[in-house]
């Protein structure tokens, strides 16, 4: 297949009248004046937006199947969220005991080890527990709550760490500054999330080698004039990624803003952070075996807290563009090339040789006009 006259972002910026090749499941040649290969079916973009699947380093579950659930749930997820025009994910963890984590872990890395046919790439696991702080739960369930220790780690992955591309943490806790220098050392992204800590500590732990934030805003200590939090570290820190959850309920337009304009496209990464009604009617749903109630766009437990999102990939671009005024060039980058980079994850994120369908086709007015695989 050989697609024409679009505008192509290559992962950072627009190039207008680039022809792109696509040939068993991969971009295949980008360039220009390219010629049709004898019956290669050729299709004029018209001049839209053609953007690189999304990346997604931060989703629980999909269309009503959860990554707790282990392989088959993955790979359902996988089919799914290729629909959306997600090339690449990380299947992404509640807390649980551990015969319940190890089994999520072992159904991510048969997914990764065995892909779908036509599904979303399992980028790694992202695990979002169990080393998280008691006051800062959110809506994880604190019970099964604990210091970090590696011993543990190795028991809850089954002793392949190397599936767990990015693992949340409270760098509060005891134990925390020989977990994160570990698992920065085996390749493993450490995110300070679901925390009470204090900018100081913040700043130790990206010393000790954490490097990205969960949910910037969400379940940690606040921005204060005297007393900055995580957040206040986070934007301060040039080397750190900083998520968003960019369905206008879990944070305020201008907390949006504020985030992209500090960390600019390069380091602000969209997620969805989506349970299960994602991409499913409002109605009663479940995370982390806790009833949710999904109403008016937000999925809240009985108790009211913010249990995740609904969100899907495109919507999250629509809302960036649309809803908080992000500039498209830096609103694409938040959601193809900065999550890959975020994860050390190469050819995903931009339209090269070798890169991954699907591609996403999009009007010159910034709505989605379908996927292109």
């Amino acid at each position: 297949m050989l697609l024409r006259n679009g505008n192509v972002f290559d992962g950072e910026q627009f190039q207008e009248g680039m022809e792109v090749r696509l040939s068993g499941g991969i971009v295949a040649e980008t360039g220009y004046d390219l010629q049709a290969v004898g019956g290669e079916k050729i299709i004029d973009l018209e001049g839209d937006y053609l953007l690189p699947g999304f990346v997604d380093v931060h989703i629980h579950a999909f269309k009503g199947r959860d990554t707790m659930e282990g392989e088959d749930a993955i790979r359902y997820m996988s089919r799914e969220l290729l629909r959306y025009g997600v090339a690449g994910f990380c299947p992404t963890t509640m807390s649980a005991n551990e015969k319940d984590t190890l089994k999520a872990v072992i159904g991510i890395r048969a997914v990764m080890n065995d892909p779908e046919t036509e599904g979303a790439a399992v980028l790694g696991a992202h695990m979002e527990a169990p080393f998280l702080q008691e006051e800062r739960a959110g809506a994880q369930r604190k019970e099964f709550f604990q210091n970090p220790d590696w011993d543990a780690f190795e028991r809850m992955t089954g002793g392949r760490a190397d599936t767990v591309r990015l693992i949340t943490m409270a760098p509060e806790r005891k134990g925390s500054e020989a977990f994160i220098r570990k698992a920065a050392s085996n390749g493993i992204h450490v995110s300070i999330g679901h925390t009470s800590a204090d900018a100081e500590t913040f700043h130790q732990a990206v010393k000790w080698g954490a490097d990205h934030v969960t949910h910037t805003f969400n379940a940690q200590t606040p921005l204060k004039h005297r007393e900055p939090g995580i957040p206040g570290a986070a934007l301060t820190e040039d080397k750190v990624y900083c998520e968003m959850i960019c369905d206008g309920i879990h944070l305020h337009h201008d907390i949006v803003r504020l985030i992209a304009r500090c960390k600019g496209a390069g380091k602000a990464v969209a997620i969805t952070d989506a349970m299960e009604a994602a991409g499913m009617p409002e109605g009663d749903y479940a995370l982390g075996g806790q009833r949710v109630i999904v109403k008016n766009g937000a999925a809240r437990l009985e108790d009211g807290t913010l249990a995740g999102s609904v969100l899907t990939m495109p919507k999250t671009l629509e809302n960036l563009i649309h809803l908080f005024g992000i500039d498209p060039i830096e609103a694409c980058a938040m959601c193809t090339s900065t999550p890959a980079e975020s994860i050390g994850v190469s050819g995903f994120g931009c339209i090269a040789e070798g890169s991954p369908v699907p591609l996403t086709r999009w009007s010159m007015e910034w709505k989605m006009k379908g996927i292109v695989m």
